[in-house]
């Protein structure tokens, strides 16, 4: 998401960055390009305005222009701006009543409500351990609430029973009363979808919220809408009191206008992104986090929570114990893009990542993308056990083998085992340092004081190592070997 976006305003910046002093020129000609890629993104006009604007008139400044860096200076003010147009902190569900709690989506036909409907009771079981019940209130469309039937038992969430012929007031009262009587925390209200020019369905919308009284109203807008989701909006607004605002599709848009709009013209903020079809593709959203992607800075807080929701402790444990041996076999390499799938793929870790331009660049010119990740597991899942145990086994006429069964080259596979060479020697080095960190016996490895840390600088593990933090916490990019399979074909 943001792609377009980000592209833009990181050329602007680049130009600034490499001034040693900035005069007013150029920053006021560095905010038109900020303003071109703004409406190039989407974004409402009446909002661009005022975000240059304020953005500018900050950005020209003595303190800046005199700043010992002034290009990083404007950016942190581009960024400080985006924030605040995004909503500055971030908002969760408002859930802390007596129960139960009501929860009713509205939103367009089409935009995503009962999906999101069942991705918010998920999210709301699995992290909040409520016990949640979700009622389908569309007796317009075929199937929808046979259709919320089925996500709930996808998600393990229960669902008010279906009794046909009932209007969308009395399903909402019957959910109220089963929820109370059965003990749940939140019921969760899936309304039908609606035109925002159908006043006969509005009205039955403003009735259902008048019956329930809803502790949140979050409007669901497909963010590939673009500008027009401002309007829907604005519309649904004026007929119920929205408490804020879920966008679907957001791994879709590339420019991210509809994002950047929502919160200044609604003044609700944005509490949820889709960000896939499965049921766990959904995201809080973070203001300060979508900023630090928009502007290249990457969102290392959001992958590490990422990587803790997909990764079990059991298995990270062991990888650690393997490590700590210097063994990295083809199995554990396996194990590795599996987790990389889980956590959204090359694009998803290239989006989170500060600074990694070498994925972004390959991905953009169109060498590499997620297929990347299907077609080595597709190689790895052509070997045998033993050899991925023993990758020395794999001569000629097997890699040959691996090559068909895999619909892929032998240079492919080639490319594979040169990569865990890589990878495995990194891991021996870590093994031994590893080592060393335990005859010290306080920091271990970068562990911020310890023995080992003084010997090495203070810098924790060596900076050049492939794939590891360098100095201030800077990735220093993928393995070579992964570099390569990159490349074009």
């Amino acid at each position: 998401m943001f792609d377009s976006l980000s592209d833009r305003l990181g050329a602007a910046f680049d130009r600034l960055r490499g001034r040693g002093a900035l005069t007013e020129a150029d920053v006021r000609g560095a905010m038109r390009e900020v303003r071109i890629a703004l409406l190039e993104a989407d974004v409402a006009l009446p909002v661009v305005r005022q975000f240059v604007d304020a953005a500018t008139e900050k950005a020209v400044g003595a303190d800046v222009l005199r700043s010992v860096t002034p290009g990083q200076q404007v950016v942190k003010i581009v960024h400080d701006e985006l924030v605040a147009m995004l909503g500055a902190d971030s908002s969760e569900l408002e859930l802390g009543v007596t129960p139960p709690a009501v929860v009713m989506m509205v939103g367009l036909q089409g935009s995503g409500k009962t999906t999101t409907s069942a991705k918010i009771s998920k999210r709301l079981k699995e992290r909040g351990g409520k016990k949640v019940m979700m009622a389908s209130l569309d007796v317009n469309r075929p199937a929808a609430q046979e259709q919320l039937a089925v996500l709930g038992t996808q998600a393990d969430v229960a669902t008010l029973p279906i009794v046909p012929g009932q209007t969308p007031v009395q399903i909402a009262q019957r959910a109220l009363q089963s929820a109370k009587l059965q003990g749940f925390d939140v019921v969760v209200l899936d309304t039908a979808g609606r035109l925002h020019v159908d006043q006969a369905l509005m009205d039955e919308m403003k009735a259902v919220a008048d019956i329930a009284k809803p502790n949140e109203i979050l409007l669901v807008v497909d963010a590939l809408t673009g500008q027009d989701a401002v309007n829907v909006a604005t519309n649904f607004s004026e007929q119920v009191p929205l408490t804020g605002v879920v966008l679907t599709r957001m791994d879709g848009d590339a420019r991210g206008g509809a994002a950047l709009s929502m919160r200044a013209v609604t003044g609700r903020p944005i509490k949820f992104a889709g960000t896939g079809e499965k049921l766990d593709g959904l995201e809080a959203f973070h203001p300060e986090r979508v900023a630090g992607r928009i502007l290249g800075m990457g969102d290392v807080v959001s992958l590490v929570e990422r990587a803790a929701e997909t990764i079990k402790a059991e298995d990270a444990e062991k990888m650690a114990q393997r490590m700590a041996q210097g063994k990295f076999d083809l199995n554990d390499l396996r194990s590795q893009l599996e987790q990389m799938k889980k956590m959204g793929g090359l694009s998803g870790l290239a989006a989170m990542l500060p600074g990694v331009k070498q994925v972004k660049q390959a991905m953009a010119n169109g060498a590499a993308d997620d297929k990347v990740l299907v077609r080595m597991e597709a190689i790895l899942s052509s070997m045998t056990p033993k050899e991925r145990a023993r990758p020395e086994l794999l001569a000629a006429k097997r890699k040959i083998r691996v090559a068909k069964g895999s619909g892929t080259t032998v240079q492919e596979v080639n490319k594979i085992l040169k990569m865990h060479q890589e990878l495995a020697g990194m891991m021996k080095k870590m093994g031994g340092l590893a080592k060393i960190g335990a005859m010290f016996g306080k920091g271990g490895l970068g562990g911020g004081g310890g023995d080992l840390d003084a010997l090495m600088g203070g810098g924790g593990l060596p900076p050049g190592m492939p794939g590891l933090p360098g100095p201030g916490g800077a990735p220093q990019g993928l393995p070579p070997g992964f570099q390569n399979f990159l490349k074009k074909r």
